[in-house]
């Protein structure tokens, strides 16, 4: 088995969201938003219970409006999850949001008018115990910093700094920081400032990153990058598509770091040897094992080349022949299976062995 590698985390203070704990040397936890109307709480939570499925941990709901508020405590009472409440200049949706009883809100305090509404949703927050993330965006700051600085990544964080220093002003400290942006080097350098000089945690993200592929590549750059530094205690992969896919993409990313202790499906890319449909088994392996517990490893391989020696390096493995394959355990050749009954037969071996150690 590899070898695992150790990334220093940079220290922040801890910030409690629900039951979970951002920051403070905890896990990096995974973060997605619901993409249906709040006010439709069955449509919510439909999607909600598929995020859970596919391994989310923090889930964030739009609420534009006083009937998307008034669904959350409906929708808090049935997940499992932390309940974040994505607020917009409003301060009395901020105010209605935590009488619904969500974990937390997305709120940039400079944003909701004068100074008697800010303390009001501060207190109340206070009060709850409920954490404020301060969330700047390079599409949306402020015209002075951006007349000064244009969209970089001294102008997102003097931006976070003010937000920051409204709340630290009256003694809040709850708080979690992002600095989103669509450009991924603007991004990465915005987060690097942004450790050096806040010690809360850090929301990592690449805002309007794109579609499932282009969006996943700006998002394993921009995220991957800053978690190999040690920065960023929970992400969100943005992605237009399924929120689904955001997790997944999310999950895929910690592990490829070893941040993340779950299944991983490796795969050769296939070539002239290959007599066995690799491309459509490594799909299918990888949609049934993203429902199963890590720390696992199963190889996929078209052929007899790579196939061993990755099979050795794996859990479970299979490799290719004509119209047939080979399962591997532990490095070990088991038998010999029709190409048809190979990714059941494999997922048998898996079932085996969990049964073993139940």
């Amino acid at each position: 088995m590899k070898q695992k590698t150790n990334i220093p985390r940079k220290k922040t203070r801890a910030v409690k969201v629900g039951k979970l704990i951002l920051g403070g040397g905890q896990p990096i936890r995974i973060q997605s938003m619901t993409k249906v109307s709040t006010r439709d709480v069955k449509a919510t939570l439909q999607q909600i219970d598929r995020l859970v499925e596919a391994g989310c941990e923090i889930v964030r709901v739009a609420c534009p409006g006083e009937e998307d508020v008034k669904a959350l405590g409906k929708i808090k009472a049935k997940i499992s999850i932390p309940l974040v409440a994505d607020i917009h200049f409003n301060y009395r949706l901020a105010l209605m949001a935590i009488d619904e009883g969500v974990d937390k809100l997305r709120l940039n305090p400079g944003n909701i008018g004068e100074k008697e509404r800010v303390i009001e949703v501060v207190e109340k927050a206070k009060r709850h115990h409920i954490p404020i993330r301060i969330g700047v965006n390079a599409g949306s700051l402020e015209k002075d910093l951006m007349e000064k600085f244009g969209p970089t990544p001294k102008a997102l964080v003097e931006s976070a700094s003010r937000h920051l220093k409204i709340l630290e002003d009256l003694d809040f400290h709850d708080i979690v920081i992002s600095l989103k942006a669509t450009d991924v080097p603007t991004m990465i350098q915005a987060y690097r400032l942004a450790s050096q000089q806040f010690d809360y945690p850090l929301h990592l993200g690449v805002t309007e990153a794109g579609t499932l592929l282009r969006g996943s590549v700006y998002n394993a750059i921009g995220v991957g990058t800053l978690l190999q530094e040690g920065i960023g205690d929970t992400i969100r992969v943005s992605l237009t598509a399924d929120p689904v896919e955001e997790v997944k993409v999310a999950k895929m990313i910690l592990e490829s770091l070893d941040l993340k202790q779950g299944v991983r499906v490796i795969s050769c890319p296939t070539c002239g040897r290959s007599e066995i449909d690799a491309a459509k088994l490594a799909e299918e392996v990888e949609t049934r094992a993203m429902k199963l517990e890590g720390p696992l490893t199963i190889a996929v391989m078209g052929c007899a080349v790579n196939g061993p020696g990755e099979a050795q390096g794996s859990d479970f493995a299979i490799t290719g022949g004509k119209q047939k394959g080979m399962i591997y355990v532990d490095g070990k050749q088991e038998r010999v299976v029709a190409e048809h009954q190979l990714v059941d037969e494999l997922f048998k071996e898996i079932e085996k062995r969990r049964k073993k150690k139940a």
